[in-house]
This record gives C-alpha cells, structure tokens and sequence, in this order.
C-alpha cells in the first residue's frame, strides 16, 4: 500500500537471513536522446534491521546503483563487472514490524546525477546485498532549456551540460523579416534555466516589432531602416500603397531632393524673387531683392544671377564676358543681393534673379526668375596690370606698362607714384607721363623704391598699380658676414662667464660658491636654448633648481613624470634609478620566467648594510635596444615611489650584463596564485588587510598622477608578512599567455576582465578605471583567486558588463565589501568613489569587524562617505546552488571545492548525502579538517543543503 492505502506494484527482495547476498535487478536499454547527464530518481522502502531479530551481520540497510553505456540494445549479454558504480544508496526513514500491521510504506526519494555521457544509451542496475528492500518506482530524466523567443531570436530546446557547473552557450535565430543586430546567445544553466541574453536582432526595414515577431508596415506607413524604430506614417504630400514599404512615393509635381531623408516631407521648387532693385555706380552695379513668396517648403533657397549684354539699337543680347567679377558669388547665393564690377561703361545690361532649391533640378517645370535692365555709366580707367622695369642706374630708373584693359574713355595722362621703401608715411613723390614709359631721375644711389601707375580720363583716375620695387645702382658694394659677428660676440661672453666662474670658485667656498655654480648653470643652459640646444643637452640640475627668497631650493618630487617624454630614456634611468656593481649581486637561484627574460633570487650587499634578498629581473641575451629601453622604462617608473604597498625598486644593473631590475624580494608571489594555494584559510579580516593594503598603494599612485592602467590580483605581489604590495608597471607587452585574456584595440592589448568600460571602448584611462579594477581585484580576493566572469569569453564580458550584470558575490563574502565592489563598477566613472575614500570604508570595516559578518548580499547598502551613496545595479543572475540536486557526498564535495576530503568522509561512513546531513561541527572536526575556513565552508553548504530540502518538502515555503 502507499501512503492513500492504495495497492502498489513493486520489485522487492528480503533475502535477510543469508549471506554473501548478490541479487540484481537491470533496466531496458534506455537511449538517452543527447542528453550528457541523467538524473535517476528511486522511490523505495526499506525496512530497519534492528526490526528483525537474528539477522545481525546479515541484514543490511543500502543498496547499490550502477551503470553501463551501450550504443545499442545488447539484450542480456553484460556481465556484473562491466558496471559502474553510481552509489551506495540509504534510506532516510525505515519501516519496522509495527508498520507492517497497516500496510502502509515510508517511501524515500533518492536522486543521482550520472555523466557525461558519450553513447547513445545506458543500461541501469540495482544491486542487493542482503536488504529488505522494496523498490516502487524509478524515472529517469534529463534537464533542458525550453525553447523561448528573446530579443527577437529564436532559442531551442538545449540540453544542459554534463556536469552541474557547466554553462551551454547557445545562439538564437532571428524571427522572420529580422536581422542580427549583434549575434543573440544566452547560456543554458545545468539546472534548466536561461543565463545572460547577449546581443539581440532587430526588424528589417518595412517591419516593426509586435508581440516577439515583426509585423510588415500598413499601406500609409513605411519604415527605411532595420532597427527598433516603428513604422512612421507617411510624411505631407506622400503616399504608400503596399505593405512594408521603404518609403512614401511624392504627390505629383512634388519632389524628394537625394540628400533628403526619406522622413522628409516631399515639396517644390520655388516660386521667382520680388522686388528686384539695382543701383549703378560707374561700371559697377549692386543688385538686391525679397525672398519667393512661396519656397517650396524648404529652407534652402539659393539664388542664382545670369547676366546678359544687349546692343543700344537692338532686342539682341548676348551673354556676359568672363571679365565680370561678382560678390560673393554668381551662382548659389545665400543672401538676396550681389556686386557687379567690371562691367564695361555706357552699356545696357539684362539681369535676371532666379530662386533655386534641392529638388528645383527634379522639376520639369520652366524655373521662374525676375529681370530688371540696368545700364552703366561713364567710369574711370581700370586698373594697370604690369609694370616693367626698363633700365636702372645709380640715380635713375626706367620704366614701361600697358593700357588698361579697360580704359573707359580716352587716357589723357599717367601718374607715376614712388617713393623709399619703408617711407611712405613720411613721404612720397609724384610724376606725370603721356606715353607708356617714363625715366623717375634724381633718385639717391643703392636704394630701394617702391613704384606705382594709374591712369586718367575724363571721368577721373584709376586705381593705382601694384606696388613694384627696384634697387638703384650702389657706389660701394659691402657685404657683413653676420653669421661671424654672432658667434665672435658668443665666444666672447662665454669666456667672460667661464673666467668669472673660476675666478669665485677658488675664492669662495660654501653656499656663496654653490650660488654662483647655479648662477653658471642657468647661464650656460640659457645660451644652449639661444643656440637651439635640445633638452637632452641640459644638465639636470638645471630642471631640479629654482630660486626662492634669493636662495637655490629643490622641488618636492610629488608628482609623476613619464620616462617616455625624455628624449634620451637613458637620462629618465640615470635620474630615478641607482646603479648597483654587479658584484654586490650574489644570483641563487632562478624562480620564474617573464618577458624580458628570467625572473631570480638573490642576495645584495650594500655599503655599510646588512645582506637583503632581492629578486632579480633580467634582460635576455640578444635583445635590442627597444627591448632594453622598454625594460629599463619600468625601473624609471618604480624609481619614483616610494610607499611600503607598492614593490620598491633597489636599483639597476646597465654596465655589465646581464642587464638587471633589482627589486625587494616577495616570499608568496603573486596574490591570485597565493589565494589558490590556501583556499579558505584566511578570516574575513585578514582579506580586508590585504585589500586594504592594495588600496593604499593605489592612492599614493593616484595622487602622485600615476594610472596603472594593468591592476589585477596577478600583479599584486605578497611578502611573508601577508603585507600586497603593487607592481608590473607598464602596459605595452602582452599581457597574458592566454590569447583570450587581451582585447586588442587602437594603441594595445587590454585585460579585458579588469577594464572599466570607457577605458575599453574609448581607451580612456584614468584613476576611475584604476578604481574598476580595484573592485575586481576585491572579487578576486575573495573568491580566493577565482577567475573573473569564469569561463565566458571577452566578447560575452563586454556585453554582459555593456547590458548592465555585475560579478555576484562569492560565498561567504560581507554585504559590505560586495556593496563597495558594485560603487566601483559604476558605468559613470565619476560615481566611483575614490582611492582615499576607499581607504577609508575599508578603515572602518576592521574598525568595525560586526559589519563583516552579514551574508545578505542583496539588500545590504555601504556608504561609501558621508555624501557619496550608489544603489545597488544588477548582478550576474548566479544563485546558491542546488545542493539536493548533487548525487553522491563526492560530487557534493566537488561542488563546493572540497574534494580534497573525500577520503574522510568515505573513512568516517558518510556514505550518502543523508548522513550528511545530520553532521555538526564537531563531527567535521572529527574528520580531521583543522582549517577554520574549511570547517565554516563545508558546515555552511550543510545547513543550506538542510533548508533546500525542507523547501523542496514543504511546497507552502518560498525562499
């Protein structure tokens, strides 16, 4: 009977009194239908031994479910040992003899997960080793992602990976009449569920979105484009008659211009000018008029002037000559009104305005204008074109032109205007001429003139000439060599300097001489920037001192100076670095490789100091001279900090070989490696420190104006102290083995994982996008060197971080210090909080260490000061996971990376997830687990495990 009383069907066995049992029950050839992992579900009762008398060392309480893969029906012809294992199955509750009185059965649930899988079926099999045993039903299934349309995509069904930790990437359809916008994909969890939708496919153009498909536009309407926009209706004096129409077809006689988009309202050309008027001067003519009363409906009128000679007798005109200058323009006038000069004198003209617009070319229709006739009047001469020199002599000097083009009348004389050069203002001299040639005499010898010619009639004069110049003949002919005088004369002070300088030096001693040294220095680099010396000539002195209050000071060296402005990088090393002998570097061993060359440890004597380990970064051998200057520009950078959080530079190594960076020696190397290797065993404390410590380091960079720009736990160093201290400065290598960990963009590689946004998109790299980077070293912390975004590709980071997910908190990670890591992946880098305030919070925290102890990663919110508070944005939908859905005490340890135990809990009889269960923590300590941090995790995962099962039992509860 179930427990309704209801006569069940079972396969039972109760072979309790013998032993050495061995009974066992096979399913049919199950085809798994691509599935990688099944999940075998047994309902059975199971009765307690202690309820039967005489059985001890018989009866036993488990039983043992196995497997076997098969890519087809082999019928009986398996053998017993061709299985494999699954689990040793237990019961939760048993059934005694008091409950066979009524028949009724305590049924127990088991779930087991097998895979991965590779052939196409499985046989399953149950092996009885002396219980009493009923087994009531077995179902056998696997877990997949329903199909669903997302963003216009189109997902089917996905089977979910073989193992529970897995991620299925799979890529979506477009729906008909759409298109990739960016490539759809979301992940198929192991549990059934749909991950993180990236990229999308939007409607073709004619096609808007309604209810996940996309609809055609209706007649009336149009759509030019794919996107997410609507159908828009049809703009004014256009039509549509189709569906999914591109575009709306202009009303007769209105047109489109090609430039105009088609949301643009079709129209017409314009109608003429009004109210021309014209007013002459001489041969010259200013024309104006209205704007066209109608324009068509578009604002880009222009105006266009056509002009045309006509004879006084006759209708008969002819078209303008080429001599006409307009102003500004002729053709394509922005403004109604124009300047005519050159026009020819006593002459009728015809001119006509005429309004254009875009489509005015489109239009069959005559174009409409405004004429007016205009006639010219008597003018002066115009202007002389070329004068030539004839012939010159030391008083005199002749010269020869042409009559103007246009000499409008009769020329009655020339008038020749000279002067000195550089005189005009004081004065000049006139001459009057008949022809075309004229000797100016009485001119002073080896002098230069200026000289110019207009013509007169009648009507007046013209314009003058350009301006000619001419040299009369010299009596003496002296020629300076200046270039001689100038380097005599700098000679001359520099010894005068020189002889000073050593005159006080020997007379004077202390600060008197050391002002006058200076007083040398500034003067000799004064004379170098005079004669064009580069900075890579001064003396650094030079740049180090300044006056204050009439004596020599140094400046305070707080800010940052980039190696790579030096034009010699030589000098940036000699300036921030110390030259080491290289006999005082005693090499031990060598301890890594990077990507210059080797990375060793070793011992440095100093003067009058005690022996230091250090560690040693070499160049290779055969390297170039880029390579060497690249090498040694990270030595100028460390050179200039000093801060006990950031790796202190001891010195270099240039004249001799190798070439070396000497720096202090860090014990554990790198933070994420030193997080992998102990796992768990640090307090929530002791994670604040190091992070604390990190934070620290990166506000002295910060406020020296230093941007790190490669912030990540692999270039965090650890001493033996757990002291982290800063280092791998530089970003223009490789960063990574990996190809996946760089994205290669304008200028360089960036780490993709530990970049802020802007600083990929833009490569706007500032100490915001240090701060981003700060806030996935804190993950990385407390993850205990986990890998960020865990295995999704940089493509996937990109648009996931774009569409607003953030890395959830790891387990057992404080509200607080998650809270402070979403502050610093806000997308306006100005929410981020800074380095200072960053100090500060995580001040407060060891402070305080009560606020560390809160799970609740959902709801808690850090301030991070008094004025700065952010909301909390999305996070990365990663739940808890599902303990209960874990098929044995190994798998279980596996999912939460404590698989180092299995052996003891396999010692200890913890056989089954049951009897898990019901452990404390003194039974976890009984195993000989000593790590706190092991012991919390592990009892943690138990107590969750607990409530998913009552949740699971009990379908009123909801978390």
């Amino acid at each position: 009977m179930d427990e309704y009383f209801t006569p069940i069907h079972t396969y039972q066995v109760c072979n309790v009194m013998s032993p050495n049992q061995n009974n066992w029950l096979r399913t049919k050839w199950l085809q798994r239908n691509g599935a990688r992992r099944i999940y075998i579900e047994i309902k059975f009762t199971l009765r307690d031994c202690n309820s039967m008398p005489g059985v001890v060392g018989t009866c036993k309480e488990t039983f043992n479910l196995y497997y076997f893969e098969s890519d087809r029906d082999i019928g009986p012809n398996i053998w017993e040992n061709q299985f494999v294992k699954i689990d040793t199955v237990a019961a939760d509750e048993s059934f005694t003899s008091v409950d066979l009185g009524v028949r009724k059965l305590k049924l127990n649930t088991e779930v087991r997960g097998v895979g991965p899988l590779r052939k196409k079926g499985i046989y399953l099999a149950f092996q009885d080793i002396g219980a009493c045993i009923a087994i009531v039903s077995v179902r056998v299934y696997y877990k997949k992602c329903p199909a669903m349309i997302r963003n216009l995509a189109v997902f089917p069904d996905a089977v979910t990976g073989a193992d529970s930790s897995s991620l299925v990437e799979v890529q979506g359809q477009c729906v008909d009449h759409s298109e990739e916008r960016d490539t759809p994909k979301m992940y198929c969890s192991a549990e059934g569920e749909w991950l993180v939708p990236i990229g999308k496919c939007v409607c073709s153009a004619g096609y808007e979105e309604q209810r996940d498909s996309c609809q055609a536009c209706e007649p009336g309407f149009f759509k030019p484009n794919s996107g997410d926009q609507l159908c828009a209706r049809c703009p004014l004096h256009s039509h549509s008659n189709v569906m999914a129409a591109l575009f709306c077809q202009c009303n007769s006689n209105y047109y489109r211009s090609p430039s105009d988009l088609p949301s643009a309202p079709c129209t017409r050309p314009p109608s003429a000018p009004v109210n021309a008027l014209s007013s002459v001067n001489g041969t010259s003519v200013f024309l104006e008029w209205s704007p066209p009363i109608n324009s068509g409906g578009r604002n880009d009128v222009r105006y266009n002037v056509i002009c045309r000679k006509c004879a006084w007798q006759s209708s008969q005109c002819e078209a303008c000559e080429n001599r006409i200058r307009y102003s500004p323009k002729q053709m394509g006038l922005t403004e109604p009104a124009v300047s005519m000069v050159n026009l020819l004198a006593h002459t009728n003209y015809t001119l006509q305005v005429e309004a254009v617009n875009g489509v005015s070319d489109l239009s069959l229709e005559p174009r409409q204008f405004i004429s007016l006739n205009v006639t010219t009047n008597q003018a002066a001469p115009s202007q002389i074109l070329v004068i030539k020199q004839e012939n010159t002599s030391q008083s005199s000097v002749t010269l020869m032109w042409h009559e103007p083009d246009q000499p409008n009348g009769i020329i009655l004389e020339y008038e020749i205007k000279y002067f000195e050069k550089g005189k005009e203002q004081q004065s000049y001299s006139t001459l009057k001429a008949r022809g075309t040639s004229v000797t100016v005499s009485n001119l002073k010898p080896g002098t230069r003139y200026i000289f110019q010619v207009r013509a007169r009639t009648s009507a007046g004069c013209g314009r003058f000439s350009q301006t000619v110049e001419i040299e009369t003949g010299k009596i003496v002919s002296l020629r300076y060599d200046t270039t001689t005088i100038i380097w005599i004369c700098f000679a001359l002070v520099l010894g005068l300097i020189v002889l000073m300088a050593m005159f006080i030096c020997r007379k004077r001693t202390g600060n008197t001489a050391l002002h006058w040294r200076s007083i040398l220095l500034h003067s000799l680099s004064f004379l170098y920037r005079r004669c064009g010396y580069s900075k890579a000539f001064q003396d650094p002195d030079e740049e180090k001192m300044y006056y204050q209050n009439g004596h020599l000071r140094f400046p305070d060296p707080k800010i940052y100076v980039d190696p790579h402005t030096y034009e010699d990088p030589g000098q940036a090393v000699r300036e921030f670095a110390r030259e080491i002998e290289a006999s005082r570097i005693k090499i031990e061993k060598v301890i890594g490789s990077g990507e210059f060359g080797e990375v060793c440890y070793g011992r440095l004597k100093l003067p009058a100091k005690r022996e230091i380990p250090v560690a040693l970064k070499t160049l290779k051998v055969g390297y170039t001279e880029k390579q060497r200057r690249d090498f040694l520009s990270e030595a100028s950078i460390m050179g200039q900090f000093d801060h006990p959080n950031i790796i202190r530079l001891e010195g270099v190594v240039t004249r001799s070989k190798p070439v070396m960076i000497v720096t202090d020696y860090m014990e554990n190397g790198s933070l994420d490696s030193f997080l992998r290797r102990h796992d768990g065993q640090f307090t929530v404390i002791q994670l604040v420190g190091m992070l604390r410590g990190i934070a620290a380091g990166m506000k002295y960079l910060s406020d020296l104006g230093y941007i790190h720009r490669d912030l990540a736990a692999r270039n965090i160093l650890v001493n033996s102290n757990l002291v982290c201290k800063v280092s791998d400065f530089g970003l223009s290598r490789i960063l990574e083995d990996d190809p996946d960990a760089a994205y290669t963009t304008t200028g360089g590689k960036i780490p993709i994982r530990w970049t802020s946004p802007e600083a990929i998109t833009y490569r706007k790299f500032s100490s915001a996008s240090d701060v981003w980077s700060y806030g996935v070293v804190m993950w990385e912390v407390t993850s205990y060197g986990e890998r960020p975004y865990w295995n999704m590709t940089n493509r996937d980071v990109i648009k996931s971080v774009e569409e607003g997910y953030r890395l959830p908190a790891p387990m057992g990670c404080p509200a607080a210090l998650h809270q402070l890591m979403l502050d610093c992946w806000q997308k306006d880098r100005s929410e981020r909080p800074k380095f200072i305030q960053i100090v500060s919070v995580l001040d407060k925290l060891i402070r305080n260490p009560i606020n560390l102890k809160t799970i609740d990663t959902m709801s808690s919110h850090l301030t991070v000061s008094d004025q700065v508070s952010v909301n909390l944005p999305p996070v990365l939908p990663q739940t808890i996971p599902n303990f209960t859905s874990f098929a044995s005490v190994d798998e279980w340890l596996d999912g939460i990376k404590m698989g180092r135990y299995k052996d003891n809990f396999a010692a200890a009889g913890y056989l089954s997830l049951g009897l898990v269960m019901r452990m404390n923590m003194e039974d976890i300590r009984r195993l000989g687990i000593t790590l706190m941090g092991h012991q919390k995790k592990i009892h943690s995962s138990i107590q969750i495990m607990r409530t998913q099962l009552m949740c699971a039992n009990s379908p009123g509860i909801h978390v």
